[in-house]
């Protein structure tokens, strides 16, 4: 949701585009899940683009975008936080991890067999799928989304998720019908933190998760020896 095709067009390839460069830098490959967040979710909006431009309606373009913000979305963003913590993670990731699995398999299950449908309202995009237990999924949803990111030692993405949860609350308060669009659309953008997260200052260095760094030593013509670590 970015008002227009073209706002969504012009909002997702500046947002993917950083999501590249963060992939592109990130050091340790169990960072990629968070660091290609912003990739995810800028394809996301062009996606969007794409559901603008053929009016809505149960398309391809429709079906991709719920595929992305309903099951892929829950859990994703936990698992990837679990696996940036390492193995000192607490039992509280552990949590939000197992139940943004449970929840997107019972909205894995409402796509493969419900009709996801897109309503182009003016400005705003309304999707529609038939979720029983409504309440109680979104609760869930919700849970493993913001909670992951709020209840992890990094300050960083706990600064991340708590962007995001003010976004959902004046999300849910101005545009309640259109909340899901509105934002993902939020969440795109305010994922260009994770670029901060990715360069922080305590990030391990030495190379990129592609390319190690070199553990052949260095002969020293000078010194006509291998230099020794004192």
């Amino acid at each position: 949701m970015c008002w227009s095709t073209a706002a969504d067009l012009t909002a997702g390839t500046v947002v993917t585009a950083v999501g590249v460069v963060c992939v592109a830098r990130v050091r340790r490959a169990r960072d990629l899940p968070v660091a290609a967040l912003p990739l995810l979710l800028g394809a996301h909006q062009l996606i969007e683009a794409a559901v603008r431009d053929t009016g809505g309606g149960c398309g391809p373009a429709t079906t991709a975008w719920a595929v992305i913000a309903l099951p892929l979305l829950p859990v994703w963003v936990p698992f990837g936080v679990l696996l940036a913590a390492g193995p000192g993670a607490g039992r509280r990731l552990w949590a939000t991890a197992a139940v943004g699995l449970a929840t997107g398999a019972v909205l894995a299950y409402c796509l493969a067999t419900r009709p996801v449908t897109a309503e182009v309202r003016g400005l705003l995009v309304r999707y529609g799928v038939d979720v029983p237990y409504a309440p109680l999924v979104a609760a869930g949803y919700v849970y493993a989304t913001l909670g992951a990111l709020l209840l992890g030692r990094d300050p960083r993405l706990r600064r991340l998720g708590a962007v995001l949860a003010a976004g959902a609350l004046v999300c849910a308060a101005l545009w309640r019908l259109a909340f899901a669009s509105t934002w993902c659309a939020f969440a795109a953008v305010a994922s260009l933190l994770v670029l901060g997260w990715v360069r922080r200052p305590g990030a391990p260095g030495g190379g990129y998760w592609f390319w190690p760094p070199s553990t052949k030593r260095r002969y020293t013509k000078k010194a006509k020896r291998w230099p020794t670590n004192r």
